[in-house]
């Protein structure tokens, strides 16, 4: 066999891993995942984003809070396309592919108030939190107790990050 051949070859190989959760709940609870994974990218650059275009005068406390929330957001990107691979779907493989999936809104604008950041990533992460309760709907209809496991946790994190955002944006 050539180079040509096993090239081709290789790229008809199977990804499938097996799962005890049956080809529907593979297909659909890989889709949804998919679609967080692109949620959660959306909201990673956008907290990014403003992380370092944040100004004024509570610039290092509101800089320093967008780093940590961005850091965390990050930490549950590969968790969620590693679990579609372990539910035997295919996770995302561009930006562009995201970019076409995501719910969330990009903020593209050349500036943004830092009470309007704050308030724009609460909504964000408040809208999350909801699509991440119904995957975990989903999820509890198939069975799928690892992913709703994985989900709940997600969750808290993201009520936590609104709470944040809450409290950072309230004027006493």
């Amino acid at each position: 066999m050539n180079d040509t051949s096993k090239a081709k070859t290789r790229r008809k190989a199977a990804l499938a891993t097996p799962s005890a959760l049956g080809e529907d709940a593979t297909r659909d609870i890989s889709a949804e995942l998919n679609t967080l994974l692109a949620d959660v990218l959306a909201l990673y650059i956008k907290t990014k984003n403003f992380h370092w275009h944040m100004s004024g005068p509570y610039f290092r406390d509101y800089h320093l809070l967008l780093d940590e929330q961005s850091d965390q957001i990050y930490a549950t990107l590969d968790p969620i396309a590693e679990r579609v691979r372990k539910l035997g779907g295919t996770t995302l493989r561009s930006v562009g592919q995201a970019s076409r999936t995501q719910r969330l809104l990009d903020n593209d604008a050349d500036f943004v108030t830092p009470d309007d950041m704050l308030a724009e990533l609460r909504q964000d992460n408040i809208q999350l939190a909801a699509y991440m309760r119904a995957t975990h709907q989903l999820c509890d209809g198939y069975g799928d107790v690892a992913t709703a496991s994985l989900l709940e946790n997600w969750i808290d994190e993201a009520e936590r990050r609104v709470w944040f955002l809450f409290e950072t944006g309230r004027r006493a």
